[in-house]
């Protein structure tokens, strides 16, 4: 029973660390990369949908990326998405192909993202505990019920709070290394 507590805990926290992963890989840092459209839904045909699912994308120079819509009547679409995203992208449209041509990080635009970055693992660290605190409660609850000892349960918790610290870790390195790569010139 407690087995099974911590092996679905841990499952939802590596899951939320790879959240965090996806969401730092959202940040721009220098380059122009497509996974900085990763967050971007565009309304399809009256359905929001993935920039990744409509379109491909080339990266012909570190500030440039052309995004070539699979079906061209979703053009409009996709670059109205982009423009409302949170990138910062100015996309130009040519009929064809969407150019985005990224704008040189200045200082204070670096410290801004970094800003989002750490509300972004301090969002993931949140979600880490609100798994260690529902593992806790059903960990009580099996004490409490005499399912369990009072010794197991206190060592669960012990293993529990382990698995928590490992895992807030493993976010603030992930933080500590997006944030050399921003402030990086």
């Amino acid at each position: 029973m407690i087995e099974d507590t911590l092996k679905e805990a841990a499952e939802k926290m590596d899951k939320a660390v790879e959240v965090a992963k996806e969401d730092f890989s959202s940040v721009r840092t220098g380059r122009a990369n497509p996974a900085l459209f990763n967050r971007v839904l565009v309304d399809y045909y009256g359905s929001p949908t993935q920039l990744q699912q409509l379109a491909s994308f080339a990266t012909p120079d570190a500030r440039t990326l052309l995004i070539t819509p699979y079906d061209v009547s979703a053009l409009r679409a996709i670059e109205r998405a982009l423009s409302d995203s949170e990138v910062g992208a100015n996309p130009s449209n040519d009929g064809k192909v969407i150019r985005v041509i990224m704008p040189e990080l200045t200082q204070d635009r670096r410290k801004e993202y970094v800003k989002i970055v750490r509300g972004k693992a301090e969002d993931a660290k949140v979600s880490v505990r609100n798994i260690r605190r529902k593992a806790k409660d059903g960990i009580d609850r099996l004490v409490k019920d005499s399912e369990v000892g009072e010794d197991d349960g206190a060592r669960a918790e012990k293993d529990l709070d382990a698995l928590t610290k490992a895992h807030t870790d493993s976010i603030d390195d992930l933080l500590k290394r997006k944030e050399a790569e921003l402030l990086e010139v």
